[in-house]
C-alpha cells in the first residue's frame, strides 16, 4: 500500500511480468539485487524489468528504490513505470535503455571492450555532463535531497542517443535539503567507488560529497579505459591510475590515452582528469559540489587548477596534507559544505 501511493501507474501481477518478458526470455544483466530482463508492454513499448531476489525485512530495498525514484523527474534519471509486489515476487518496470550500461564501454586488461565500439571523447564528455546534471538534480533539485550511494558505470544507463540516466536507487538515502551531514549505520556502495568517510568516520561526515567521490572515480575509470580497482599491482600506488595521471599533469607529460586524435580530444581528456581528481579528494570539504562540477565541465580547461595528489595509503596523513583554509574552488559552494 505504501508503494502504491508512490507509483501512480498500474501495478502488475507476476503473471503480467512473465507475459511481458516472454517468460523471462532475454536477460539484460544482473547484480546483487537480482536480474534484469527485456520486456514489452501491450502498447509495444520496450521496458527493462528488474526481478529482485528475496529481500531483507519488509521489502526495505524495494520500498527504498521506489520511494527515491518516484520523487524524481529528470532527463538524466531513469523513469520507473510500474512494479510488481506479489508474495515473494517483487519486480520493478523501467524504461528500456537500448545502449545498456556505461560499464560495457570500460576496457579490460587486454584493451578490448565488451562491445565492439569505442565512445568518442566528445560523447564521453556529454555523458559525464549529463550524469553531473542528474546528480545535481538529486542533490539540489528535488523537494528532498537524494543521496544515491552507488554511483558506478554499471548504474549509468544509456538511451538510443547515449543520453545517460542514473539508475538503481536501492541504496539511496532521502534527507531534507537543509541536512548537510547524514547519519549512517554502516558503509554502503561498491568497492572501488565508496568514499572513505563511509568507512573511516574520522575523515569527515557523510554527505552529498560521497556521491561526488564516486562520480570522480567513475570519470577516471572511463578516461583510463580500464577499471581503477584492477590497475593496482601488489597494492602499490605507483601503478594506480589516479596517481599516475596526477604525476603526468604535474610534470606536464603526455597522457598517452587511447582514442585521442586531435587537440579537442586532449582538452576534454585533461578537463575530465582534473575534475575527477578534485572529486576524489580524501577530505570531503575539498571536493566540489555537483553544481561546481557542472560549471567546471562547461568552463575552460585553463581555469582549472591541478588538485593535491589523492593519497589513499594513510588517510590520517592525507588529512594533514589538506590545511584548513578553503581554496577559491570551495568558497563558491553552497551552505551544505558541512
Amino acid at each position: 500500500m505504501k508503494i502504491e501511493r508512490l507509483v501512480s501507474s498500474k501495478r502488475y501481477t507476476y503473471k503480467d511480468i512473465k507475459r511481458m518478458t516472454n517468460t523471462l526470455e532475454e536477460k539484460l544483466g544482473q547484480g546483487g539485487y537480482g536480474y534484469v530482463y527485456k520486456g514489452k508492454l501491450q502498447d509495444g513499448q520496450l521496458v527493462a524489468v528488474k526481478l529482485l531476489k528475496k529481500l531483507k525485512g519488509d521489502a526495505e530495498e524495494l520500498f527504498n528504490e521506489v520511494a527515491s525514484i518516484s520523487r524524481t523527474s529528470h532527463v538524466n534519471v531513469v523513469s520507473l513505470l510500474s512494479f510488481c509486489f506479489e508474495g515473494s515476487k517483487r519486480a520493478l518496470v523501467y524504461e528500456f535503455m537500448p545502449n545498456g550500461s556505461l560499464e560495457k564501454f570500460i576496457f579490460n586488461g587486454s584493451n578490448t571492450s565488451e562491445v565492439d565500439q569505442q565512445l568518442s571523447w566528445d560523447t564521453l564528455y556529454q555523458i559525464f555532463l549529463g550524469i553531473a546534471h542528474g546528480l545535481e538534480y538529486l542533490h539540489r533539485g528535488c523537494k528532498t535531497r537524494i543521496l544515491h550511494f552507488d554511483i558506478k558505470p554499471h548504474n549509468i544507463l544509456l538511451d538510443i542517443n547515449y543520453c545517460p540516466k542514473i539508475s538503481d536507487f536501492g541504496l539511496a538515502k532521502i534527507c531534507s535539503r537543509e541536512e548537510s551531514i547524514v547519519s549512517m549505520l554502516g558503509a554502503r556502495g561498491t568497492p572501488g567507488y565508496i568514499a572513505l568517510e563511509l568507512i573511516m568516520r574520522n575523515i569527515g561526515g557523510v554527505s552529498h560529497k560521497s556521491d561526488v567521490y564516486s562520480y570522480g572515480m567513475m570519470i577516471l575509470e572511463m578516461v583510463g579505459r580500464r577499471k581503477n580497482i584492477e590497475v593496482m599491482v601488489d597494492h602499490t600506488s605507483e601503478t594506480y591510475f589516479p596517481h599516475w595521471v596526477h604525476r603526468c599533469l604535474e610534470l606536464q607529460e603526455e597522457l598517452g590515452l587511447q582514442g585521442i586524435t586531435n587537440e579537442e580530444d586532449e582538452v576534454i581528456a585533461k578537463k575530465m582528469i582534473v575534475i575527477g581528481l578534485w572529486c576524489i579528494q580524501i577530505d570531503p570539504r575539498a571536493r566540489p559540489s555537483m553544481t561546481q562540477v557542472v560549471e567546471m565541465l562547461k568552463g575552460s580547461v585553463e581555469a582549472l587548477q591541478v588538485p593535491p595528489k589523492p593519497t589513499f595509503s594513510s588517510p590520517s596523513r592525507s588529512l594533514v596534507a589538506f590545511p584548513g583554509e578553503i581554496s577559491s574552488l570551495q568558497k563558491s559552494d553552497d551552505s551544505s559544505w558541512g
